[in-house]
């Protein structure tokens, strides 16, 4: 498994009218989750791009615990559990800052998409090769 942890301060843009961060943004911070975890075990988006790849979400989750508000700190921990073939799943937890239950817990699904094509594709072997060091080195 692969695991990465990014801070996040929950910004006054991405509350609502109940002072809550607004159930969307998650989406966003998983996303940025997603994309720093990427990038730490060498694959960040431009070098997936240069592959001729595309990763649309393809299936996204996400299950709302408790409420976080505007200068809250919060801390989403991205995992990587599988290899990937066709798709893969990234799973996520989002933890205010000193607490160790999750305020929210969810999960995407990517595809991998030919850029060129459009057409649904495998995960290509450098992408493979590079999760497989990470999950390696993190054992």
């Amino acid at each position: 498994m692969i695991r990465n942890a990014t801070q996040i301060r929950v910004r006054y843009a991405d509350t609502d009218q109940m002072k809550q961060a607004y159930y969307g943004k998650f989406f966003e911070y998983f996303e940025q989750g997603r994309s720093d975890l990427m990038r730490n075990i060498g694959l960040p988006y431009s070098r997936v791009e240069e592959m001729g790849l595309f990763l649309p979400v393809i299936e996204a989750h996400a299950e709302y615990k408790k409420p976080v508000r505007y200068d809250d700190m919060i801390e989403v921990v991205t995992m990587l559990r599988e290899r990937p073939v066709a798709r893969v799943r990234l799973d996520y937890e989002v933890r205010r800052d000193g607490e160790s239950e999750p305020i929210a817990t969810g999960y995407t699904i990517h595809g991998f998409v030919n850029a060129t094509t459009a057409k649904p594709t495998r995960a290509p072997a450098q992408f493979v090769e590079c999760v497989e060091k990470a999950m390696s080195s993190s054992r």
